[in-house]
């Protein structure tokens, strides 16, 4: 970070107060040196500083380093200070802190602004009044241009805090998509997580109740249900790991050897499911490993719920760039009883899909089957 951003970083960073001391200062010190360089309005003749210069030179300075925090305050005293700079023809380069404090004014006020101003406009008009009757009788124009000047102060300062205010608007929205994004993202976790792991536990335990007369498959059929129950904490446990904000944000790639995992699950659930996986994984696939086992998980769910018992394939190869998953069902099988969806599986996936740049499809077959095919491209980090 150089140059500009590191100026504007280091002046956000510090609020800008730290620097209304330091320009207070100056301001102060340089209207003491120099004289017959300040802001003459009237034509009244200038006058050698005194005592009462020094004293007009400090209410238009030194208010300067409190302008952020007390705006109106600061501008009323530097208003006096300009004045009693006129009346008495002292003409101090101190004048250039009037259209300072009158922009603070205009980007940092909040409330009565339009009162200020008309309050500063009026006040403008009885000092006009005396430096024309005290001076050689200048024409009003000179007035009338100096109010323009200091009214374009206002202006720049009005549109310094609209914008200031447009931006904040645009990171406040930024951070609303943020968070609802994040949510969505651990809504989709979480739906794919629960909704498996449920949904075989479901079947398993209704497999169960007809095994009553052979204790090894209940046995079985039990040991399964523990083991998913097991499983869907493991999972549920990393979920509530990203809900802290110490835990890495980083979507976790299924190890080697999970979606074999995930297809003897749902054997074990009683769903013939055959599985082939083809080519080797990338070293780096970015969240396509994640994507292409959330679509398969999420299909085995399906095929589980509404198509249980049915032939189930289960193909996933691994290209140059690209991992490419399809799971179908014959439709030969029965829906589980008591099991219906939401709809918002397989509007997850392909967001998922979507984001990484890639195309997902799911198609009703005309002999009543159901296939999902997914093209995730590899290597993207998102």
């Amino acid at each position: 970070m150089t140059g500009l951003p590191r100026i504007q970083e280091l002046w956000r960073r510090s609020g800008a107060a730290v620097w209304y001391v330091p320009l207070a200062a100056v301001l102060f010190a340089a209207s003491l040196v120099y004289h017959d360089n300040g802001t003459e309005l009237g034509g009244l003749p200038t006058r050698p500083f005194d005592a009462l210069a020094v004293a007009a030179i400090a209410l238009q300075c030194l208010p300067l380093a409190g302008r952020r925090r007390w705006p109106v305050l600061c501008f009323a005293v530097v208003s006096i200070g300009f004045a009693l700079d006129q009346l008495r023809g002292y003409h101090s380069l101190a004048g250039i802190a009037l259209p300072i404090t009158l922009l603070s004014v205009a980007s940092h006020l909040e409330h009565h602004r339009r009162a200020t101003a008309i309050a500063a406009s009026v006040t403008y008009v009885p000092l006009a009044v005396a430096l024309h009757r005290l001076g050689p009788g200048e024409p009003p124009g000179e007035f009338v241009t100096f109010y323009l000047a200091v009214a374009l102060a206002w202006g720049v300062g009005s549109w310094v805090r609209h914008t200031r205010a447009l931006e904040d608007e645009r990171r406040r929205r930024v951070a609303e998509d943020t968070r609802a994004a994040e949510r969505a993202r651990i809504a989709r976790e979480l739906h794919d997580v629960v909704t498996h792991h449920v949904t075989a536990m479901v079947v398993q335990a209704e497999a169960a109740r007809y095994l009553t007369a052979v204790p090894d498959r209940l046995d079985q059929s039990l040991t399964a249900v523990t083991d998913t129950g097991r499983r869907a904490i493991t999972d549920l446990r990393h979920l509530l790991d990203l809900l802290n904000p110490d835990h890495s944000t980083e979507p976790r790639t299924p190890p080697a050897g999970r979606l074999l995992a995930l297809v003897e699950q749902t054997r074990r659930a009683g769903q013939p499911v055959e599985f082939t996986e083809e080519g080797t994984p990338a070293e780096s696939t970015g969240s396509a490993d994640l994507v292409a086992y959330r679509v398969v998980q999420e299909s085995l769910t399906n095929a589980l719920k509404y198509a249980h018992g049915s032939r189930t394939s289960v193909r996933v190869r691994h290209g140059s760039g690209e991992i490419t998953v399809e799971v179908g069902t014959d439709g030969s099988g029965s829906k589980t009883p008591g099991l219906s969806g939401s709809g918002r599986g397989l509007a997850g996936l392909r967001e998922r899909v979507d984001v990484l740049g890639g195309d997902f499809s799911a198609e009703q077959q005309k002999d009543g089957g159901f296939v999902v095919r997914a093209h995730i491209p590899a290597g993207s980090p998102s």
